[in-house]
């Protein structure tokens, strides 16, 4: 921009100054470092599953055990579960607490396959059991991933599921009055990854007593579904086979009658 200068139109300076925009801001996501205790926490959490698998181990009998590993898939599966039956009726207790150990640990570190072993509940178990062992050990998974993430899951949650977390915690913060219904919905349809709410429900504020009942309540119509189906494994040919039409459309309709009551006390208010 020019100025004129000097009086009666004498010869004064001219002077140009560069007048530059302001630069845009970019939004940032927020960074955080885990302090010394909380690592240890966590590093604390993984070595009592770890110790809790290797007592299990020193008290099974002498054998080989190759075959005990996560399964991948069907075949895996059906492997694990052909050895796995040697050992059930005589060293009971042994594999229910190493088959809960296992299924805790995947749920409580997001590891996938957490449904190939409510199949082998359903095949080593039976059906009510199974959907016992399934149910419990599923809850106690998913509580252990709320708290550990309370603690620790904070930088794990920015980094992962950003806009999944900001949609969440709109939902959460607009549905105080029928969080349960609300949580009952998604854990009935899916509408929001599993693990994801497990991570996320502490850091949007979700209470524990609330996401419990959820969670227990919510995980019966799937755990029926796959340990039923484990019954039957051998027939299975993928894992589409486990969630037809009709099994997806009925889980669908038990979530949406779950979330009208909170619809109905809204429209009334």
């Amino acid at each position: 921009m020019e100025r004129g200068g000097g009086r009666g139109g004498g010869g004064g300076e001219t002077t140009i100054c560069d007048v530059n925009p302001p630069t845009p801001t970019k939004s940032v996501t927020p960074r955080y470092s885990l302090s010394f205790w909380e690592v240890t926490a966590a590093s604390g959490v993984v070595l009592g599953f770890l110790i809790g698998l290797v007592c299990v181990y020193l008290t099974m009998p002498q054998s080989d055990y190759s075959f005990l590993k996560l399964p991948r898939n069907l075949h895996d599966l059906q492997i694990l579960r052909d050895n796995l039956e040697i050992y059930t009726s005589d060293y009971t207790v042994q594999v229910l607490v190493g088959y809960s150990l296992v299924y805790v640990f995947m749920q409580t570190f997001m590891i996938p396959g957490t449904v190939f072993m409510s199949l082998l509940a359903g095949a080593l178990f039976g059906v009510f059991k199974g959907m016992a062992l399934v149910v419990s050990t599923a809850t106690a998974g998913a509580s252990s991933c709320f708290l550990l993430s309370k603690l620790i899951g904070r930088p794990l949650i920015f980094s992962l599921w950003p806009d999944k977390l900001v949609f969440f915690q709109d939902q959460v913060a607009r549905r105080k009055d029928g969080l349960l219904n609300y949580m009952l919905f998604l854990r009935l349809t899916p509408t929001l990854p599993n693990t994801f709410i497990n991570v996320a429900s502490p850091i949007v504020d979700v209470p524990y007593h609330i996401f419990f009942l959820a969670t227990f309540i919510g995980l019966i119509p799937a755990a029926f579904v796959t340990v039923r189906a484990g019954i039957a494994l051998g027939e299975l040919q993928s894992l589409g086979d486990l969630y037809d039409f009709s099994s997806m459309a009925t889980l669908f309709l038990i979530g949406v009658l779950s979330v009208t009551p909170t619809l109905i006390s809204k429209k009334k208010a």
